[in-house]
């Protein structure tokens, strides 16, 4: 069975929405939180995850170079394909610069959540909230009236 991303994607924020509670496993031994053990925060993990989207952005944009350059001398007047291809072409790099930006946007909330800085989940919460408001997925092309 295929799955697409959105679904996937979907699937994994509503697991992550169904948590109530988030507790640090540490907080437990040190006479706080009442959470299970389950989560455990690492400042070195949410720096690594931070780091990872940065490398992701950058990677997108160099593949954005290379569509691009591929796209170079594409563009035949009066040919129908060629403008379909022109229109896929514009729709894929919307949505890949999009993609960079909510990965690099993404960076500065990891890193925070990170070093403590959020005073709680709900700070943290909203810290990503602020981004999906921000960075909206791109409609699908093509099957419409046209």
């Amino acid at each position: 069975m295929t799955t697409t991303f959105e679904a996937e994607w979907a699937s994994l924020k509503q697991q992550a929405a169904s948590r109530t509670e988030m507790h640090l496993a540490s907080a437990a031994a040190a006479g706080g939180g009442g959470g299970g053990e389950d989560l455990k925060s690492d400042k070195a993990v949410w720096n690594r995850a931070s780091q990872d989207l940065g490398g992701l952005a950058t990677n997108i944009k160099t593949a954005l170079t290379g569509l691009g350059d591929g796209q170079k001398g594409a563009a035949q007047a009066g040919v129908e394909s060629s403008a379909a291809q022109d229109e896929l072409y514009q729709s894929w790099k919307t949505y890949l610069e999009s993609l960079a930006g909510k990965c690099s946007a993404l960076q500065g909330p990891l890193r925070k959540a990170g070093e403590g800085q959020y005073a709680n989940d709900e700070a943290i919460k909203d810290g990503f909230t602020q981004v999906d408001g921000q960075y909206q997925d791109t409609p699908a092309t093509g099957g419409g009236a046209r």
